[in-house]
């Protein structure tokens, strides 16, 4: 649009705003109500990443948010590009993430409007906060308010603005107002209180066999070092939640994951603690936190807001709220030395040299056992790249993967929604340029976004996308083997999946013997670009969660 005037437009101004917000990375797909805004963010120096879906635009923001640290930005259109972000916001939402996404609204001058939508219900149905700007003088403030709620609250904000509106002169003031960065709050670290710290003492000296259990607060919190001393003093065990594996990962006494992608060791020993210590966690259901896996043990629950309900289950019964890293440190400041009469040289050695799990499977002939694919890839993969793990079935077995610290492996699955993995390697690649990304995933998982491997290759990432390809859905296909019932809505055959990368013109390879992986590494890590590893998969090995709750019908009998 050409402004005779040489005023500015509405959607200038606005883009503007963002960019004194701090933004520099944009994830975008464009349509009539928000490309006029993206052209002239891109102008005034964001970077843009366009995407060939909306839901890739918003999760790959989330990623980026989530390795930054600062807020992920998305735009979509209105109407149709909406509706898209139905399974996104949710999952931003449930991992506490800053996004905020400019959507743009129908025009308003339209009595009618093809994609017009009430779209604010949409949005806050998924626990999304939906700014409706219609009056432009007031624009500014309002969007600047945006990126405060979502700095403070850790929500995506979405705001809708009609492109007529956009497309107006702007007569409103020639200041803009100051970026939220300058008006957020910065309370310092909260202490616990000396009454309240007395008595989470007393309790843990009084415990025989304690696991200290980190979340993604203890992350934020640069609590990962005094967790360790906390563990080490109380002469108890470490763990943490999904998001936050590996914050451990080289300690001898760490048992890994806590929750349904708990190791075998990790399940007795978690069985026999009488205390958890829960530093920074949400004690989610799929963490175990209402006491399934510690079922003789009293729960500890530090953290700024701790909490003695949850998801539908008692938590914790025990309560301390204070920052995480000051809490662990104060803790272990105030409890007194005593023998170490749990942890022992036999428990590290049992840790260091069990394996995930151990149940026995027999593989079909030119198929692969997944837990195998993972070791070698495990040995394989260099430990400064950075992982991302996708979401289904086959994360469980990716996940265990011990020698990758928390910093480099990242893992968002709090909506528990397959088709994210391309979306979050995007992110991730867009957070980390100068480092090679490397996407675990499934097939099923894959072929939803996989219109994405040429948003990779046009962008010039370092991305390799390694899939477990069972031929289906394994979550479906063990649940529904599980109950006799028939599997021809989950099973669909092996995609041929290094064909369809080399469609969109990245490199795709069938991986059919472990022994060459060290090669491909090799290879790859010299290509600097993008390509899929395709390992076909018996769908006969179950994760032990899944052998848990859905076991074949043959174990049953």
């Amino acid at each position: 649009m050409i402004n005779n005037e040489s005023k500015p437009y509405v959607y200038d101004i606005l883009a503007s705003v963002f960019m004194r917000e701090g933004v520099s990375t944009c994830f975008a797909l464009l349509g009539d109500a928000n490309m006029n805004w993206a052209a002239r963010l891109s102008e005034q120096g964001c970077r843009m990443i366009y995407v060939r879906h909306e839901h890739c635009a918003v999760a790959a923001a989330m990623a980026y948010a989530r390795k930054t640290g600062e807020v992920g930005i998305a735009t979509v259109t209105c109407g149709p590009g909406v509706t898209q972000l139905m399974t996104a916001l949710p999952a931003a939402v449930r991992a506490h993430l800053p996004v905020v996404v400019f959507a743009g609204e129908a025009p308003l001058k339209s009595g009618w409007y093809n994609q017009g939508i009430d779209q604010a219900p949409l949005v806050t149905a998924t626990g999304a906060a939906y700014y409706s700007l219609h009056m432009p003088e007031l624009m500014p403030v309002a969007v600047r308010d945006a990126f405060l709620q979502t700095r403070r609250e850790r929500r995506p904000v979405v705001i809708g603005v009609p492109f007529d509106l956009q497309n107006r002169s702007w007569d409103g003031p020639a200041n803009l107002p100051s970026p939220s960065g300058e008006l957020l709050p910065r309370p310092a670290p909260l202490l616990p209180h000396p009454d309240d710290l007395a008595k989470a003492a007393r309790l843990i000296g009084a415990a025989e066999r304690v696991v200290v259990l980190a979340g993604m607060g203890a992350v934020e919190a640069d609590a990962g070092g005094a967790c360790r001393e906390l563990a080490s003093k109380a002469g108890g065990l470490l763990a943490t939640t999904l998001p936050a594996r590996g914050l451990f990962y080289d300690d001898p006494f760490c048992i890994g994951i806590s929750g349904s992608f708990t190791t075998e060791a990790g399940l007795e020993y978690l069985a026999d603690a009488d205390l958890i210590v829960a530093v920074g966690c949400s004690l989610a259901l799929h963490a175990g936190g209402g006491g399934q896996l510690w079922p003789k043990a009293e729960t500890l629950h530090v953290d700024l807001e701790p909490v003695a309900v949850n998801q539908g289950q008692e938590t914790a019964g025990y309560h301390l709220r204070a920052d995480a890293q000051l809490a662990a440190a104060a803790l272990t400041a105030a409890l007194p030395v005593r023998a170490q009469t749990w942890r022992s040289d036999a428990i590290a050695d049992r840790i260091r040299n069990t394996r995930a799990d151990n149940f026995t499977y027999e593989i079909e002939p030119g198929l692969l056992d997944p837990r195998e694919v993972v070791e070698a890839l495990e040995a394989a993969l260099p430990n400064d790249w950075e992982m991302v793990n996708s979401s289904g079935h086959c994360a469980h077995f990716f996940a265990h993967m011990p020698s990758r610290p928390q910093d480099r492996f990242l893992t968002v699955r709090e909506f528990g929604a397959i088709g994210n993995g391309t979306s979050f390697a995007m992110g991730v690649a867009a957070a980390r340029p100068q480092q090679t990304v490397v996407l675990f995933d499934g097939d099923g998982s894959l072929l939803m976004h996989v219109q994405e491997l040429e948003t990779m290759k046009r962008h010039g990432m370092n991305i390799l996308i390694v899939v477990m390809n069972d031929g289906g859905y394994g979550s479906e296909v063990h649940k529904l083997r599980s109950q006799g019932f028939p599997l021809d809505g989950a099973v669909f055959g092996h995609s041929d999946l290094a064909a369809i990368a080399r469609g969109f013109g990245v490199d795709g390879k069938k991986v059919t013997d472990l022994a060459d992986i060290p090669k491909l590494v090799a290879a790859f890590a010299d290509s600097g670009t993008v390509a899929v590893w395709d390992f076909h998969v018996s769908d006969q090995v179950l994760s032990p969660i899944m052998r848990r709750t859905y076991p074949p019908r043959s174990a049953q009998a």
